[in-house]
């Protein structure tokens, strides 16, 4: 272990908008877990995540799926980042949103509404 990983924990793999649109495109995709406030998700979110508010997920961990890959996302990737860490301490397989919500807007990317 590195010096800056025992200060701050391991690193988070991260992921862009795009690389996640086209996994989620192919094959066995990986869950979209939404960490933002529910009334940030019913303004737009991505088709088919599940919404875990972060500052529920430590108590929820256990309702999420141990074999599967998972994909943090927020409105810009500082609260999914803690999100990813969180999840990657426990064992999971996961990945961060680089930018968040914003870059998926960005890159012309569909949401869903409600």
């Amino acid at each position: 272990m590195g010096f800056l990983e025992s200060l701050f924990g391991p690193s988070v793999p991260t992921i862009s908008a795009e690389e996640l649109s086209a996994k989620l495109k192919v094959g066995k995709h990986p869950l979209v877990l939404d960490v933002r406030q529910p009334a940030e998700y019913s303004q737009m979110h991505i088709s088919g995540s599940r919404l875990i508010p972060l500052n529920e997920l430590h108590r929820r961990m256990g309702e999420l799926p141990a074999n599967r890959e998972i994909v943090c996302i927020c409105a810009s990737g500082s609260r999914s980042k803690s999100a990813a860490k969180m999840l990657l301490k426990a064992g999971y397989k996961v990945h961060d949103v680089t930018g968040g919500m914003h870059a998926w807007r960005r890159a012309g990317l569909p949401v869903q509404k409600g």
